[in-house]
């Protein structure tokens, strides 16, 4: 899967995975200066894989119990670290203009060494969803490629019809 963003691009390179925080969420550094920074991936939100604030207002909206959506949460994270695990050489696009996202941290689309787009395999194969939380050029894309994994009942849609 490629990204085909439309937005101006900025493009940073020589990425190294260190963390992957949770399904929607990682931290590179460079490989010539070991910075670090937190990366929330354009466009997709995982259910998360620790107790906090969001968790218990996805219990409210999706009527369904934190104990199960924090399972779920964790199969997601299990997915990413499966397809880009700590150590995974990535390129990093970014829509100018929408760099951060309301917590400082940036946001991206992820690409992986052999082309494809983290945040499309993710959407793609059910262990997210499609969110215009913040802008995302490919959003449209993303939604569609969410109604196939529903329907297939892909990933997390096994166990539940929507996220």
């Amino acid at each position: 899967m490629q990204n085909n963003a439309k937005a101006p691009i900025i493009v940073e390179t020589h990425l190294v995975i260190t963390e992957v925080i949770d399904g929607d969420s990682i931290k590179v550094s460079s490989i010539f200066n070991k910075d670090e920074k937190e990366i929330r991936l354009y466009g997709i939100d995982c259910p998360e894989n620790k107790y906090n604030r969001k968790m218990l207002e996805d219990e409210k909206k999706l009527h369904t119990p934190a104990q199960f959506l924090l399972g779920l949460g964790q199969e997601a994270h299990k997915f990413v670290l499966s397809v880009a695990p700590v150590g995974t050489s990535v390129t990093l696009q970014i829509e100018k203009g929408n760099e951060l996202d309301h917590y400082k941290r940036h946001l991206a689309y992820v690409i992986l060494p052999d082309g494809s787009c983290l945040n499309e395999t993710i959407v793609a194969n059910g262990y997210a969803r499609a969110t215009g939380d913040y802008y995302c050029a490919e959003l449209p894309k993303y939604q569609a490629l969410q109604l196939r994994a529903m329907q297939k009942k892909q990933g997390l849609f096994k166990y539940i019809s929507r996220l």
